[in-house]
């Protein structure tokens, strides 16, 4: 009976939790080492924002890694539990690079493989402006991008002392992994700037 209480409760939770992310502008991200508040950007990056929130409020991002970080550059998660496994994803997010968005000091955006049309969970915060990260033209055809999808509103001073932790090997990666971990601890769909 317990156990079928706690059932019930959690999908009204999950419920709870879509209901709240339908027409969410912003979303916390709650870290071992303070929390960021991103602005979404769901005119220009529709996809990669229901995307982003999909995730967040099936609880994908609870206690997974901030896995990645390259001072000066960018800081990197959503993939990976304490014990560098890799979670499981569910079908690519369509390519929206080409929005017009630029990979500036504080936006986040997918991250992906080579094939422009591989991102899945996994999103990056850009510790500096990115140029070379940005979709472009030239007269060879496209070069594909990194599709931003919303900015640091609050706790770009949490991002920095990310972006400036020691990193070496660990898991299944050579270099860039904080030596200390550095937990998501969740992702949620917020009010900001907060209701009095």
């Amino acid at each position: 009976m317990i156990s079928r209480l706690f059932t019930v409760l959690g999908a009204a939770a999950a419920m709870f939790g879509m209901a709240g992310a339908e027409e969410a502008r912003h979303a916390k991200i709650k870290t071992s080492m303070g929390d960021i508040v991103i602005e979404l950007y769901r005119d220009e990056a529709p996809a990669s924002v229901e995307n982003f929130l999909t995730y967040a409020t099936s609880g994908h991002y609870d206690r997974t890694l901030i896995h990645r970080v390259v001072t000066g550059y960018v800081i990197q998660g959503g993939g990976y539990s304490r014990l560098y496994t890799e979670r499981a994803t569910r079908d690519a997010v369509r390519y929206e690079g080409e929005n017009g968005l630029r990979n500036e000091r504080g936006t986040i955006a997918m991250a992906r493989g080579d094939d422009p049309e591989s991102a899945q969970a996994q999103w990056f915060i850009n510790l500096a402006d990115n140029p070379k990260l940005d979709h472009r033209v030239t007269e060879l055809g496209p070069i594909y991008g990194y599709a931003v999808f919303g900015r640091v509103v609050k706790g770009q001073d949490v991002v920095d002392a990310i972006g400036a932790v020691e990193t070496g090997a660990a898991g299944p990666f050579d270099a860039e992994v904080p030596l200390q971990q550095i937990f998501i601890e969740r992702v949620d769909p917020v009010e900001w700037p907060p209701a009095n």
